[in-house]
Parts: structure tokens; sequence; C-alpha cells
């Protein structure tokens, strides 16, 4: 598949907020991510607009109004929907964020919240070394090679957005992490040998951190249960699931129990596949030392 970097490089433009005429505030990525999460769970539920109106004793107006990023989510509103739609925490924590987050896609930004509260955080990637894994001279690589350009503004920005979000490798209390990344990936030697090589330091490095377990999926092999491509899913800290999914210019939060148990079921298989945590380490350590 096309190589959109997306969530993980922070490649594509901030958004440019709507006009408005009424005493509405203007459309923000933040207010829009909150109504998205909002529609998911109403959705998930199984009702409209006017039926959650009704619970939650709003206007179907307000309520749509709030799914469009356009009114800011009052805070007695954020609690009976959380009470109303059983969001398990979410809610809450995406309405503390309403604010813009320069450096992040749109469309990751709403994840990046959620990976900031997650218990552990489990990620298949085949397209790029994840965001959290890479080193700022490979970002910067990922970043300029994928049309259009951004400006040195903009690269600076999504630059300190990724190494802010890398401080959660090491955040107390710490993360459970779990990453699967293809071969291919690595072997496609990104921005050159030299990136290359500071790039296989660092995971190598980051392998030895107690609370980080990689594995590579090997160039060769068979029985691969992730063709269906990249994704990720977290424990929230009520101990509930939630997964992500990603492709060009777009994100998708996957909240229902059924999606995210068939998502979990993949990597589990994935990581039987995979090289295991030790082997992946030897395979990390032969690469560099062929470079």
């Amino acid at each position: 598949m096309g190589r959109c970097t997306c969530d993980e490089c922070g490649k594509h433009d901030e958004g440019v907020a709507m006009g408005n005429s009424s005493c509405e505030p203007e459309p923000s990525d933040s207010l829009k991510a909150f109504g998205a999460v909002l529609k998911v769970f109403r959705e998930r539920a199984s009702l409209t607009q006017e039926q959650f109106a009704l619970l939650v004793r709003y206007s179907a107006h307000f309520v749509g109004s709030i799914e469009q990023g356009r009114r800011l989510p009052p805070g007695d509103f954020v609690e009976q929907a959380e009470e109303v739609l059983d969001a398990f925490g979410v809610l809450r924590a995406v309405a503390k964020h309403v604010s813009r987050q320069r450096g992040l896609a749109a469309w990751f930004r709403l994840w990046a919240q959620l990976e900031a509260a997650a218990v552990s955080l489990c990620t298949y990637e085949c397209r790029v070394v994840p965001g959290l894994l890479q080193t700022e001279a490979y970002a910067r690589a990922v970043m300029l090679n994928v049309p259009p350009p951004p400006t040195e503004e903009q690269l600076e920005e999504r630059i300190a957005a990724r190494l802010e979000r890398q401080k959660l490798l090491t955040r107390k209390p710490p993360i459970a992490f779990s990453f699967i990344i293809e071969e291919s990936v690595l072997l496609r030697r990104t921005g050159g040998d030299d990136i290359t090589r500071e790039l296989l330091d660092h995971l190598i490095a980051c392998v030895g951190l107690w609370n980080v377990e990689l594995q590579i999926m090997p160039l060769t092999q068979p029985h691969h249960a992730g063709t269906d491509g990249p994704m990720q899913f977290l424990e929230t800290p009520d101990h509930k699931w939630l997964g992500y999914s990603e492709g060009q210019q777009t994100g998708q939060l996957i909240s229902g129990p059924k999606d995210v148990s068939l998502m979990q079921m993949r990597y589990a298989k994935m990581r039987s596949q995979a090289l295991s945590p030790a082997d992946s380490a030897d395979l990390l350590k032969r690469m560099r030392g062929a470079l």
C-alpha cells in the first residue's frame, strides 16, 4: 500500500478552521475529534441523535452541533454522555484536551490523547517504523519523502510532536508496549545507510527497556495474519480495549468489542508468526553489523 506517513509521522497539515457567522466557536481539530468519538459511541449504542438527546437532556440540534465540532461540550453534557453511552472514561479524557495539538495529523490526535493514558499499547506496522520508536533523523527523512513537502516550520512542529510522544516509553506509571515490525521496513534503509545505522542502534537500545517488547516479522513468512494492514490497540486505565486503524489521510477509532477482539486475535496470531523478542534483537544486531 502507499506510504502515507499519517499518524506516525505527522505528515499532513493542521487543517483550517471554517468560517462561522453564528456565535458558535470556529471548529477546531480537537472539537471535531471530540465530536467524532461521541458519534462513534452513540452509534455503538444504536441511538439516533434524537434518542440520545432525550437521554442527556439536550436538544438534538445541540448534539448535532457537538458531533460536527461546532460547539464546546459542557461538563455536565460530557458526564451524562459518559453514563448513557458507557464510554469507560474516553469522553472525559478527550474533553480534557479540547485544544489544538500542532504537529500531529488531525485524525490521529484523539488516539494520541488515548495513548497518553494507556496501560498497555500494541502496534503492528508494515509501512514505517512506528513513531514511538523512530529517531529524529529517520522521522525527518520519512516526512520529507512523501509529497507535498512541509515548510520548515511544519517540519519542526512535527519533529517536536514526535519527540514529545516518545516520552511515553519511560512514563511513570509505565506503559507495557508490544511492537511487531515488518523486516522489509528496516531493509528499505529509509534516508540512507547512516540514518539506518542510527535507527538500528536506537531500536536495540529500546529493546533493552523492560516494558518494551519488539518482534520482527521475517521477510519470508508464508503464514501472515496481518495482511489487512497496520493496526494498534490499547488498554485504558479502566481495563477496556480500543483499536485504531489508519489509511491515506484518515484514521478510525474502533470501539466495538467484537471488532477490537478480532484485532487482538490477529495480533496474537502475528506474535506467534514473528520472530521471538530474543531472535528479533539478534536480527537487529546482525543487520547493524552488515551496514
